[in-house]
């Protein structure tokens, strides 16, 4: 299995740092949509990131998908997904706010590294970070009562993505979106990043 995208993104991110919880071996090939667009092309026409290369050649791309295809390839007990019930309901609403903080957090990437100055949408970029920091609002009420994770003593899927999406969102856009207002994800966040599987996997 072959994982196809940089560390810099948090969907290829989540996907490198589950596969690590689950033990679930695979080759990290560091492909960048932007700087290597034709190899990138060559692999999945779409250009999109995270592509995972399955055993049998097959390519699937986004990492929600990719995610439930490898909780099919674990042994019972070791994927992170809750398998029903109200567990899995609160962990599809954690990771729903996340993906939905990542796609804001990215715009406002595009928008302040990838399009000219003079054609910036001051206005769009200000409703995008709205909407992060309303994500992320509800995000700092739920990891409070994480004990210390969603899954209890071992991280589940809402973990990594929580944890993803906030390193994201300080890594670019600190000064839209300051730590000082999350107290709460930033004390998470250090648990998590302190964790083996995410130090091999670095925001780089």
């Amino acid at each position: 299995m072959i994982l196809i995208g940089m560390r810099d993104s948090p969907y290829v991110r989540r996907v490198a740092i589950s596969m690590k919880l689950m033990g679930l071996p695979f080759e990290h090939e560091l492909v960048s949509v932007f700087r290597h667009m034709e190899r990138f092309r060559a692999i999945n026409p779409v250009i999109k990131a995270p592509s995972f290369i399955c055993d049998d050649g097959t390519v699937l791309m986004d990492s929600t998908l990719i995610l439930d295809y490898l909780e099919h390839c674990v042994a019972a007990g070791n994927g992170l997904m809750p398998p029903g019930g109200e567990p899995r309901k609160a962990a599809l609403r954690l990771i729903g706010i996340s993906m939905a903080s990542n796609e804001k957090n990215v715009a406002m990437v595009y928008e302040k590294e990838q399009r000219p100055a003079d054609k910036r949408h001051q206005a769009w970029l200000d409703r995008a970070v709205g909407q992060v920091h309303a994500a992320m609002g509800m995000l700092e009420e739920a990891v409070k009562h994480a004990k210390p994770w969603f899954g209890g003593e071992r991280l589940n899927a809402a973990d990594v993505a929580v944890a993803v999406a906030w390193r994201f969102c300080q890594h670019y856009n600190a000064g839209e979106i300051p730590a000082s207002r999350y107290p709460a994800l930033v004390a998470y966040s250090a648990r998590a990043e302190a964790l083996p599987e995410f130090a091999a996997v670095p925001l780089d």
